[in-house]
């Protein structure tokens, strides 16, 4: 009964990491790629920037908002302070923001998102939204690609994310690679597919004849992942812009990382019981592939779970005398060299996917060598969502203050 039940969870979890393993190195190696005509600046932006005690690094969020190559009478800064208890507010209005006071209860950043796109309904000179979160710094050139997306035809697009911290240990180099991962394999694959991009909390543009006409009803912990779904059960492709670049700050704490990644765990599971079927069914009445990809993207920490319950069983037939005839089972009956052969892969796809796009090796070397830690410990936080359900979203402290010349430099 076991090996039986050893080879159905094979099964479906091999489908699932060779069909993202696959698409993802298709798209990549694909030639075609969106591209978007530079055009005039004509589109008036809301910018949108969720806040909870941010006081440290909000100011410079606005400064490079204020440097952008795009006129300043077409777009506007807006912050929206929520559950603050420190003086974000105060330096939000000396930076020149404009200030949306959420008297509402927030739970979650789609919350305060949802009352801000409330707000902003009824004006009628604002073509287009854009969010980010207070503790980024962004391109100069961010709103004119924008611009460009929207000249182009396009109502919802992502932005590229990138690191403020790429190297300052070993946690903020694994999520400058988990990024990097989602940027080449997901979102750029993707567009070479004729697919949708992903929607990855911050970076990103929505029209607002979109929310006028939809909405911004979101329900989970994951506001952006929960968009990116309903996007594809509307048949709204989302479009990624590389040259829009937000640089990020990342986590050094493991104790903000897990705290982090919990919630991302826990968002993504309400997901896949509320949308994964809907998206399941959707796809085969269209065969859109965005659908059949968000699909699998709320399965993912059920696979990952899976994979490691596979991984279990086959420690536990090798002890116990169990023989398995497969090839897997067979490199796996090889002990450490498998681990070995497993890690080093991983360690060269790092690589390259950082020389493909053009990004020094060494100062990630940490984040590198560590990475499959980082992805293992998502386990036990997969496995904790499972069990108990998370619906308390949790502050992350943002202490790096960096300008935008300081990343550009």
């Amino acid at each position: 009964m076991f090996v039986i039940l050893y080879y159905i969870i094979f099964v479906i979890t091999l489908f699932y990491g060779v069909y993202f393993f696959i698409s993802g190195w298709v798209g990549v190696l694909k030639k075609k790629r969106v591209r978007f005509k530079k055009a005039d600046a004509k589109n008036h932006f809301a910018i949108l920037i969720p806040a909870r005690n941010e006081e440290t690094v909000i100011e410079n969020l606005i400064q490079s908002l204020k440097k952008q190559n795009y006129p300043e009478n077409l777009y506007t800064i807006y912050v929206i302070p929520n559950n603050c208890s420190d003086k974000t507010e105060e330096i939000a209005i000396g930076g020149g923001a404009s200030i949306l006071h959420c008297d509402i209860e927030t739970r979650t950043k789609g919350d305060a998102l949802n009352f801000a796109f409330s707000k902003l309904k009824k004006k009628k000179e604002i073509d287009a939204y854009l969010v980010f979160d207070a503790d980024n710094v962004v391109h100069p050139d961010f709103l004119a690609r924008m611009n460009d997306c929207l000249e182009s035809g396009y109502r919802v697009a992502q932005g590229f994310r990138d690191a403020k911290n790429p190297s300052d240990n070993w946690l903020s180099g694994s999520y400058t690679l988990f990024y990097l991962f989602q940027n080449v394999f997901f979102n750029h694959s993707r567009m070479a597919l004729d697919g949708s991009a992903s929607i990855n909390g911050t970076g990103f543009m929505v029209k607002k004849e979109i929310i006028d006409e939809y909405g911004f009803d979101t329900y989970t912990l994951t506001e952006d992942v929960e968009f990116t779904g309903q996007c594809a059960l509307r048949g709204e492709r989302i479009v990624f812009v590389e040259e829009a670049v937000t640089y990020d700050e990342y986590p050094v704490s493991f104790q903000a990382s897990w705290k982090q990644r919990k919630r991302w765990s826990a968002g993504i599971l309400e997901c896949m019981k509320r949308y994964s079927f809907s998206l399941f069914k959707n796809y085969f009445k269209t065969r859109e592939l965005p659908s059949f990809d968000m699909s699998f993207v709320y399965l993912g920490p059920l696979m990952q779970v899976l994979g490691f319950l596979n991984i279990v069983m086959l420690c536990i037939f090798r002890i116990t005398g169990v023989h398995l005839h497969d090839l897997f089972s067979y490199i796996f009956a090889s002990g450490i060299l498998f681990f070995v052969f497993s890690y080093l892969f991983g360690v060269a796809i790092e690589i390259f996917m950082l020389a493909y796009k053009g990004k020094k090796i060494l100062p990630l070397m940490s984040g590198i060598l560590l990475f499959p830690l980082f992805v293992a410990t998502w386990i036990p936080i997969n496995i904790s969502c499972m069990i108990k359900k998370h619906t308390k979203w949790e502050e992350i402290k943002h202490n790096r203050s960096v300008e935008i010349k300081d990343v550009l430099s």
